[in-house]
Parts: structure tokens; sequence; C-alpha cells
């Protein structure tokens, strides 16, 4: 994905949309703690010898007849976590269009798109000097991250796994750290508490970003009669008719789950936004993105 065309647009168009001023009670995003050459002014010291002159305050000299300096906030790269469900359920495609068994090369477009945006997200994160630690949730313990330099392999990366992301936060199988830009890309089509669930993935988060992707069937299903269904992550088979009163009861289901999480997400000051696969990464990115913020043109 790092050279798929669209990925490529992505990063020579988008920057990430961190927060320019630091959050009162949190760090880890652009600026530090200490000094540096950075354009936020924290406080004056008094000259000593070997200071860069170009910092002297000449108001200040001219007021107190003592030359002081300017000391500036230090710079710093984001640290930046990327969590992405590599579950079964990121394969699950559109009934009325794909007939192929998903497999890694032959990836429905949700899984698709979800590959897209992590790779882009670790190399904008990259591109501001930092090492994003993009980490598939799969079923290993500890969740091991995608090094920058090894991003290739999320092409291939297989969605197998059969753990949702809130049993690998509750089996603290993900080794969170502290201080960083966190964003997390699923579908979160499985059973959780979204208060209890984004209060783990706020904790001890500079920034939190919380993308469900959906693929369009997912989002608005279509009548389709007598089914036989399987749960990618169980096996477990299922006879459904899918039928107008299913449906109606689904999307029911499907927009309160959305209402908990946008609420779960404001209260730990996190971003939600939802995200259709079949509208393309270059859609997603110039509307969705863009309008929560999450990226900023260049």
């Amino acid at each position: 994905m790092r050279f798929d065309p669209e990925v490529q647009q992505a990063v020579a168009r988008y920057q990430l949309g961190l927060p320019r001023m630091p959050v009162s009670g949190r760090s880890g995003e652009l600026l530090g703690r200490g000094t540096g050459s950075s354009l936020e002014f924290q406080e004056h010291r008094q000259y000593h010898p070997g200071d860069d002159i170009r910092h002297l305050d000449w108001a200040a000299y001219a007021r107190s007849d003592a030359l002081m300096v300017r000391l500036y906030r230090e710079e710093i790269s984001p640290r930046m976590e990327i969590l992405l469900d590599a579950s079964c359920s990121m394969m699950s495609s559109d009934p009325t269009r794909d007939s192929l068994a998903p497999t890694a090369q032959n990836a429905p477009i949700k899984a698709t798109v979800a590959r897209q945006l992590a790779t882009m997200l670790t190399l904008l994160g990259g591109n501001l000097g930092g090492r994003p630690a993009l980490i598939p949730i799969t079923d290993g313990t500890p969740l091991e991250p995608l090094p920058l330099e090894s991003l290739d392999r999320l092409d291939s990366f297989p969605f197998v796994g059969k753990r949702t992301l809130r049993e690998a936060l509750d089996e603290r199988a993900i080794r969170l750290k502290r201080q960083t830009v966190r964003v997390v890309i699923s579908d979160f089509l499985f059973p959780h508490d979204p208060d209890a669930m984004m209060r783990q993935l706020a904790s001890d988060a500079s920034v939190l970003w919380v993308l469900q992707i959906l693929n369009a069937w997912e989002a608005r299903p279509t009548a389709l009669g007598g089914r036989k269904l399987l749960d990618m992550e169980t096996q477990e088979e299922a006879n459904l008719q899918i039928v107008e009163k299913t449906i109606a009861e689904y999307s029911a289901r499907l927009l309160a789950l959305q209402q908990e999480l946008a609420r779960a997400c404001r209260r730990v000051n996190a971003t939600f936004a939802i995200l259709i696969a079949e509208r393309g990464l270059p859609d997603l990115c110039a509307n969705e993105l863009c309008s929560t913020e999450i990226l900023r043109p260049t």
C-alpha cells in the first residue's frame, strides 16, 4: 500500500490535523516540555556567554538594563500508534456484488481501504520525524507493531483474527504507550461497551481518533430474501430472512451503536468518523477526514 497511487496522492496533499498548541493536562503533541527552537515563547532568563544572540530581547534590555534571552518551547516529533482491526469481519464484503471467497490478494473494498488508511496515517506520521507504530489487532500476545521499514507487509497481511479489539484491550495484549497520538481503525461490529472501551483507548493518549469503516451494504443493507449467513469470526451458520423487517431492526441497532460511539468519544475528547469504504480514499480524505480535522490540506 506504500506505493498505492491513492495513498501517495493523499500523503502529498494532506498533513495530520494535530493540535497546534499543547492541550491542558496533556502532552505528546507537537510541542514538548523542554526548550528548543520552535515559535512558541516560553520564558525569559538572563543572558549567559554562548547563548544565541538572535534570542536577545532588546525590549526587555531597554526596560531593565539587563541582557535577557527568550526561551521557546521544544518542538518534538509526536509519538503515534495506529491500531488496525485485523479480524475476519474486516474482510466482509457486499453479498450482492462479491462472489469470490475473500483473500489477502482478493481483498474486499472494506479491507483495502482500511489498509490504505493505516498506511497513509503511518506515512504522514513518519513525515513529522517520528516512528509511528502500526499495530494490527491479531490473535497474538503481545501484539507487535509493523516497523515503518516493513510497511509493505501490510499489502498481504491476513485479516484472519478471531480476537476483537475489546478482547485485546481487556487481555492487555496491546502495549499502549503514554502521551501518543492514537488512531483506531475498525468496524466496531462486535459486542462491546463503547464508554468503557473509549476510556481504555483514551487513557494516557494525547489525541484519540476513532475511525469506523463499513462497506456500503453494512451501512445500508438491501433485501436478499432467505440466506444462510456465516459468522466470519466464529464460523457459526444461521438461516435468516433478510427482508425489510430484519433490515429495519439491524439499521436501528447500527444507528444506536454509532450514536453511543459518538457520545463515548465526546466524553473523552476523542474524534469519531464513520467511513464508507466504497467512497474511496480520495473522497474520504477530502470530506470526512478533513471535516473532522483529522487531516489538513498541505
